[in-house]
């Protein structure tokens, strides 16, 4: 994993996408994922779906955002990185339809999860439940 997220340090976008893939396989449960923000993938993520320059970049970065988002902790970890504005900032594909279903699918993500506290716990904060430790 550690060397998954070292590729995307990296400034060729080939080895960028290449990490953010193999970091996509690697979430499949909320240890992996942890594991993954712990070591720094999920801000990795962010800077290069920030930087990208064109859409197969985008969407590597932001398939392995949506896998690690998985988890709610992971999700607000994301929230608390800026992650709602550097996905809504992301420029739309003309040519590959995913790359504006990922986004679509991140932002309803951080939605869900906002409306789920907000109802269970009359929370208007809901990222204190994370920051306070659930």
């Amino acid at each position: 994993m550690q060397q998954s997220v070292s590729l995307l340090r990296v400034r060729d976008p080939l080895y960028k996408r290449m990490g953010a893939s193999r970091l996509t396989r690697f979430a499949i449960d909320d240890e992996r994922r942890m594991k993954i923000l712990k070591m720094g993938g999920a801000e990795e993520l962010l800077n290069m779906l920030s930087t990208a320059k064109d859409d197969r970049t985008r969407k590597a970065a932001l398939e392995a955002l949506a896998a690690l988002s998985q988890s709610d902790k992971v999700l607000a970890s994301l929230h608390n990185a800026g992650a709602i504005s550097i996905i809504r900032s992301a420029p739309n594909s003309l040519e590959d339809a995913e790359v504006e279903k990922f986004k679509l699918s991140l932002l309803k993500r951080f939605q869900d999860l906002r409306v789920s506290y907000e109802e269970i716990d009359g929370i208007s904060n809901w990222m204190q439940i994370f920051l306070l430790g659930s």
